[in-house]
């Protein structure tokens, strides 16, 4: 048996779990996700918990229990504590500028500025000039919006510009030298 996916998922107070026709609804203080999941797995509610059990030991039916029982896992955590990945810009005469809370306008070496707004559901901090915080309740939004704004310019390798994660390491290349 997965042994993710016969872990069980505890029901923290203020989050509801409800299971209706293969959809899993997860509601929370941070608002309410949906999760549509394969009939080859069975979701139920036992002792505040949620557990997810296969029909049987098929190579497939084994892939999905874990994948479904992270999902699910995934969207509690999200409607509680929620999501955040970090991104850092860095390059000389860089500046990133946040409009409200959804609009990023940022001058990385482009011959114009880059304008980014965030979808529903994603909301952008900016704790230091050129630090971006992506914020969401959903943790595959959060970073495939994180990934797109990585995506507008990547680092280049030689000077260490471009956006980047925070936690990322950043390998600098070692640029021609002179031989004698």
């Amino acid at each position: 048996m997965s042994r993710i996916g016969r872990a069980p998922i505890a029901i923290p107070a203020g989050v509801t779990v409800e299971i209706n026709d293969h959809v899993v609804t997860v509601t929370g203080p941070l608002g309410m996700l949906q999760q549509k999941v394969d009939k080859s797995i069975d979701v139920a509610i036992e002792d505040g918990h949620v557990l997810c059990k296969r029909h049987s030991d098929d190579k497939d039916h084994r892939a999905l229990h874990g994948l479904y029982r992270a999902l699910i896992h995934n969207m509690v955590v999200g409607v509680t504590k929620g999501f955040e990945k970090s991104l850092i810009v860095a390059g000389v005469g860089y500046k990133v500028t946040l409009t409200g809370n959804d609009k990023l306008t940022m001058n990385i070496g482009f011959s114009h500025p880059v304008e980014f707004t965030a979808p529903k559901g994603i909301t952008f901090a900016q704790p230091a000039p050129l630090e971006i915080v992506v914020k969401g309740i959903d943790r595959q939004l959060v970073g495939q919006v994180a990934a797109s704004i990585k995506a507008i310019k990547p680092v280049e390798p030689y000077h260490n510009y471009g956006i980047h994660y925070k936690d990322e390491v950043v390998v600098k290349k070692v640029g021609k030298r002179a031989t004698k």
